[in-house]
């Protein structure tokens, strides 16, 4: 409901219509949109609003119950966040994880608390961080 009223639903459905998916009803009150076919975002699924978008069928994405409840949640982040605001706010943290980690997931708060593993992001061993910082501390003591 509150998706809905902060405007972030109804652009997910017309981002849906835009795509020429098939929209079908889901659990939890979210709409599921199929066979996405833009390459972008890169991924298998992604929200806007409480509506979860799938390159696949809605039946193969409910097959993946941990996906699912992951775009579930980032429905949840859209209403904490008022709406729109999500996505400069989830861009934003995209970016500093990109910049940390050299991948766009697993430093984004957004995704950590979606539950990273649930969403395909295998975390690195010994932490996100540490092997970009490893090198960049090499570079360092090269200099000089």
């Amino acid at each position: 409901m509150l998706n809905t009223l902060n405007l972030s639903t109804p652009l997910g459905l017309a981002l849906a219509a835009a795509g020429r998916t098939r929209l079908r009803r889901g659990p939890e009150g979210l709409f599921i949109a199929e066979r996405w076919r833009s390459r972008l975002p890169p991924a298998a699924a992604f929200v806007v609003g409480n509506v979860v978008f799938t390159r696949g069928s809605a039946r193969a994405l409910l097959a993946r119950p941990g996906l699912f409840g992951h775009e579930g949640r980032h429905a949840t982040q859209y209403a904490a966040c008022l709406g729109l605001p999500f996505l400069p706010l989830y861009a934003a943290g995209a970016a500093y994880s990109l910049a940390r980690s050299g991948n766009p997931g697993l430093l984004n708060p957004f995704e950590r608390l979606a539950g990273l593993e649930a969403g395909g992001y295998a975390p690195v061993a010994g932490g996100p961080s540490r092997p970009r910082t490893r090198r960049r501390a090499q570079g360092a003591r090269g200099r000089g």
